[in-house]
């Protein structure tokens, strides 16, 4: 069978095959693939099933799903039939939809420090039984002066 793979996929399948072979540990071939020990155990485990095919990205020659829910439902309830390129074109002509291009970045207010010790402060409690009925149940406190940072 002829697989397919990208630049990112080769450069995975030696280092998947060198931990199933034991040559790496996970721990190593995760920072060496700036992925995490689980989701190299995940590759190890699509690999040992499929070979390099369990390798490759498995959306890969697929459609992607942006605005197929809307089609669905247009043609379910509606008995609308059109694709799903033809909705986008309206949805962005009506205002209801904007490519990410043509999006106004979210501008968000940062809260600076204070200057004064106590300014402002945050007092939070639980309930709980945190001596497991050793003790009489009390209330967890937490303050946190949210002026400096300091707990």
């Amino acid at each position: 069978m002829l697989v397919t793979m990208s630049n990112k996929e080769l450069h995975r399948l030696p280092v998947i095959q060198a931990v199933i072979e034991k040559r790496l540990r996970r721990r190593d071939a995760a920072s060496q693939l700036d992925l995490t020990e689980r989701q190299v155990q995940r590759l190890m485990n699509r690999y040992r099933e499929s070979g390099a095919a369990g390798l490759i990205h498995a959306r890969r020659g697929k459609h992607g799903t942006h605005h197929t829910f809307a089609v669905e439902k247009l043609q379910e309830r509606h008995g609308i039939k059109i694709s799903t390129e033809t909705l986008r074109c309206w949805m962005t002509a009506d205002g209801l939809w904007i490519p990410h291009a043509r999006r106004q970045p979210r501008i968000y207010q940062p809260r600076h420090r204070r200057d004064c010790l106590g300014e402002v402060i945050q007092i939070d409690g639980s309930h709980h039984d945190w001596f497991e009925g050793r003790a009489p149940k009390c209330c967890l406190l937490v303050y946190v002066d949210d002026a400096t940072g300091r707990a």
